[in-house]
């Protein structure tokens, strides 16, 4: 397989695009299904002790799993006119790194248990290294299959591995109730996908050759891999420091609020990036049909989730002892902090899909670092005033990174920061006001939270329309919602259509 044999068949661009935007959902929805009954039944059948062992081992191995890609995948995604000898040498060097870090795993296992001052945390995290090495042995076969857009068979494969691992650790209870099941399951949720990536691949790995160029490649890896780093500490370390100054209470009410709101939105755009990364990057040469791509799919992620963020923020002191209980109240205050970032992530999430498809890692790696810094000095102002503290200073970092955001990717490649204004203006607007006039109505809303918080939804998604229909790119967004059936999903215009 070499040259062009390693892309989509001609012709095939605004199918695939359209296809795996509505397959990657519906596998989106089966895997968070599968996971709210993982913890239902796991629950059920394992003790709190047993999931404190593997809530202590998560922390290592998240922080280890930034460097086991090193960004090499997105590499063989993005580049054009990749060859065999190059993603040879990426699947060795993917292979390598793997291997190392597995080792590292079993050496710091001990200091980790030490640490914790809990023994059976070191056999945990000695044995997650087989689940790097799992990962990593399927990584460019994973690579070229997105490559090549063939997203049926991923969703395929991702909702079988997610369904078996669960069957394997609700299996393993009767062998062993402890711990261990759950890291049966979360093992064969890694080797299973590895050996089907390698079935439904025609591509088989030769022997380790060095390849003049690839540097280029290696280069590109380190700048994802830098992004990723630098994005580790803006995403933990705020759990870090009000755990540590404020004590587990405030940190509980905080990581609630947080995973209720910010942690939903990720879930939208991260497997969408699945389906637009490869898209952009066959059209990073033709400018025109590579903006116009990005500008039909950005409004319908802000058309999706403004208006739910709007109204959850709004209602934020309803919804919370509604859905978690009314002990859970006070997080309701950090909720309406953390709403208003909220009503700019669904905007800036995406931006990674352009400095990948672009080629420009190291852009990535410095806003990165950007974002990690403002972040951390957000919390430190913050910190002081407690977890809502926290909350509403990270929100005003938000809105503060924002327009250099779309300055710093505007200042090259197909799309200016113009373009972003423009056609994400009607719907940024419209969730802000949105936001304002459920929290003005709420109190002539009827009394039962479920009447209301449907009232409030159904409120925010009109507003937030109505505004929309009041400028040209809103109608122009709308008529395109519009269209979109599962036979056609997020395609381009047929003219556009290669």
């Amino acid at each position: 397989m070499e040259g062009n044999a390693f892309d989509p068949p001609q012709g095939s661009l605004r199918k695939s695009v359209g296809r795996g935007a509505v397959v990657t959902a519906v596998a989106q929805g089966v895997r968070v299904a599968t996971q709210i009954v993982s913890v239902i039944v796991l629950s059920r059948l394992l003790s709190p002790q047993d999931f404190g062992v593997i809530a202590m081992s998560a922390p290592v191995l998240a922080f280890i799993a930034l460097f086991q890609d090193f960004g090499l995948t997105q590499a063989t995604i993005q580049k054009t006119g990749i060859r065999h000898e190059e993603v040879n040498y990426l699947f060795w060097i993917n292979t390598a790194v793997s291997a190392i870090l597995a080792c590292v795993l079993a050496a710091a296992a001990p200091l980790v248990a030490a640490f914790y001052g809990e023994p059976r945390v070191s056999g945990l995290v000695a044995a997650f290294g087989l689940q790097i090495m799992a990962y990593g042995l399927g990584a460019q076969h994973l690579a070229l299959l997105t490559r090549r857009m063939q997203f049926t068979r991923l969703a395929v494969i991702d909702v079988i591995s997610a369904v078996i691992g669960l069957v394997v650790s609700i299996a393993w209870t009767f062998i062993d109730r402890s711990y261990w099941a759950l890291f049966a399951g979360t093992l064969t949720g890694a080797m299973l996908p590895t050996l089907c990536y390698w079935g439904s691949s025609r591509w088989r790995p030769g022997l380790p050759r060095k390849v003049e160029g690839i540097g280029q490649l290696i280069h590109f890896g380190a700048g994802v891999t830098g992004f990723n780093f630098a994005n580790f500490f803006a995403r933990n370390l705020d759990n870090v420091l009000i755990g540590k100054y404020w004590g587990e209470a405030q940190l509980g009410l905080y990581d609630r609020a947080y995973k209720l709101l910010l942690f939903p939105l990720s879930q939208i755009t991260n497997p969408l990036s699945k389906v637009m990364v490869p898209a952009l990057s066959r059209l990073k040469d033709e400018p025109d049909r590579y903006r116009s791509a990005y500008l039909r799919v950005m409004p319908l992620i802000l058309l999706v989730a403004l208006p739910g963020v709007a109204f959850a923020t709004a209602m934020s002191d309803t919804l919370i002892p509604f859905v978690l209980g009314e002990q859970w109240r006070q997080s309701a205050s950090i909720f309406l902090a953390l709403g208003f970032a909220g009503l700019l992530q669904p905007l800036n999430n995406p931006a990674g899909w352009l400095f990948v498809s672009q080629g420009r890692s190291g852009d990535f790696m410095r806003w990165g670092v950007v974002t990690a810094v403002t972040s951390v000095m957000a919390f430190a102002v913050g910190l002081p005033y407690g977890a809502l503290g926290v909350a509403i200073a990270y929100a005003i970092s938000e809105y503060l990174r924002t327009p250099f955001l779309w300055l710093y990717i505007g200042k090259t490649g197909p799309l200016r920061a113009s373009h972003v204004l423009h056609a994400a203006a009607p719907f940024v607007i419209g969730g802000h006001v949105a936001l304002a006039l459920v929290w003005l109505v709420k109190p002539m809303l009827p009394i039962q939270p479920i009447v209301a918080l449907v009232c409030g939804t159904a409120l925010s998604y009109a507003v937030t329309i109505l505004i929309a229909l009041a400028f040209g790119a809103g109608r122009e967004a709308l008529r395109e919602a519009l269209k979109l059936v599962p036979a056609r999903g997020f395609s381009p215009a047929p003219s556009e259509a290669k």
